[in-house]
């Protein structure tokens, strides 16, 4: 197969075809959100439009439907990141949520002040205001894993950062700005030898590689379900199971609940003592169907077919004059940041949107990233299965296109 000029998955993805504004459109904003297959998209308009029910309550047939495909999903998950046991599968709104939960039931319970937390140069927002949060209410301190210019962490700095001090390490599997992908199997095995955990974003390495968390051994892991081709509103936060059972909920209401008196209420057994309140349950199963789509092409399949995108990608935008790349590691999602001398990147953006190219711009929520690449914001292009030679070559002449009207 040559995903460059024969791609056979474009044709799953209804919005991939679109025309708009009289322009074929070159989706390269995946790192924000994917694409959804049409199996994923029948499935949430099936629910709503036939097998509407609540979930874990009813006691007829759309009740346990629901419930039944609801939990399903929460099996194809498990599987999907070798989880030991599917308790250990929990449902969140998204990685976002995952964090703060993290945050708020683990750091915040079991972290004293003067302990160290450890974040990354390249972190997402997420992955770092909710650790803020926590750390000004406990007097924590937080230390910056530092990065070069390529892109990569610099592990023997991190390993000069590690010491007993260190309770957790929260850092991303893959960059959302750069697509570096982080030797986290590495680095978990540097943190637990100090005695601290590991919390690891992997929100944009999912629906790229084979994430294995008994492989790596991390203590917590999360993922959201709409960047991998599932619906928006779903997440997952997996957690080692001493450390869930350890921690207290996060919010209580229905589900999460034992039993209920004025007096004292106990907790439901895990995963439901974080799932409180109605779920969202459509996007949930239609995360399941999303995960059936990324066995059913295969995440080798994927992960090879976006290397081969990248490289293209990469060797045709370096053709252009004036162009710089930034952050080039050697192991590399198929995320492509980059900007052109004279030109501001949301002028680069607004005038190849005429053009029909969609990417995405700005500070990509890694602010400090971008302080240390001394820039303002870089454009990004961010590629996937359904992505084809014919949409890099619609980026680059819209680009050449752009740089010529600024000269």
């Amino acid at each position: 197969m040559n995903i460059l000029t024969d791609n056979p998955y474009r044709k799953d993805f209804p919005a991939a075809e679109q025309i708009i504004g009289g322009k074929r459109l070159a989706y390269l904003d995946s790192g924000a959100t994917t694409l959804k297959p049409l199996e994923v998209i029948d499935e949430v308009d099936r629910y709503y439009r036939q097998e509407t029910a609540n979930v874990h309550r009813g006691l007829y047939w759309l009740s346990e439907n629901a419930t039944n495909k609801f939990e399903e999903t929460r099996d194809k998950l498990t599987s999907l990141i070798n989880a030991p046991d599917r308790k250990q599968v929990i449902f969140t709104k998204g990685t976002t949520e995952s964090v703060n939960i993290v945050s708020q039931c683990y750091a915040r319970s079991f972290l004293n002040a003067g302990d160290v937390i450890l974040l990354s140069q390249m972190e997402h927002h997420s992955n770092i205001v909710p650790w803020q949060l926590v750390a000004e209410e406990k007097n924590l301190k937080i230390k910056v894993i530092p990065m070069n210019l390529q892109g990569e962490l610099l592990i023997e700095e991190y390993k000069k950062l590690l010491s007993s001090e260190v309770k957790l390490v929260s850092v991303t599997y893959v960059s959302n700005a750069l697509g570096t992908i982080n030797p986290i199997k590495e680095m978990t095995q540097m943190a637990h030898a100090v005695g601290a955990k590991i919390f690891v974003d992997a929100a944009q390495a999912i629906a790229h590689k084979k994430v294995d968390v008994q492989d790596l051994d991390v203590d917590f892991l999360a993922f959201s379900g709409h960047k991998m081709f599932g619906p928006t509103g779903v997440g997952v936060l997996y957690g080692k199971e001493d450390l869930l059972n350890s921690m207290p909920p996060y919010q209580g209401g229905g589900d999460m609940i034992d039993v209920v008196t004025f007096e004292k209420t106990t907790y439901n057994t895990l995963p439901h003592k974080f799932e409180a309140g109605t779920p969202s349950i459509a996007a949930v199963i239609g995360l399941g169907k999303a995960v059936d789509y990324l066995q059913k092409v295969g995440l080798d399949t994927i992960h090879e077919a976006e290397d081969e995108l990248l490289r293209y990608a990469t060797e045709k935008l370096k053709t252009i004059p004036g162009l710089v790349i930034y952050g080039e590691a050697r192991e590399k999602a198929a995320v492509i940041s980059f900007g052109i001398d004279g030109i501001h990147p949301h002028d680069l953006a607004t005038l190849i949107d005429k053009e029909g190219v969609a990417i995405r711009t700005g500070h990509h929520c890694a602010q400090p990233l971008m302080k240390f690449l001394c820039v303002p914001a870089t454009c990004r292009a961010s590629l996937s299965i359904y992505n084809n030679k014919d949409d890099i070559d619609q980026l680059y002449s819209a680009l050449i296109k752009v740089k010529t009207f600024f000269e």
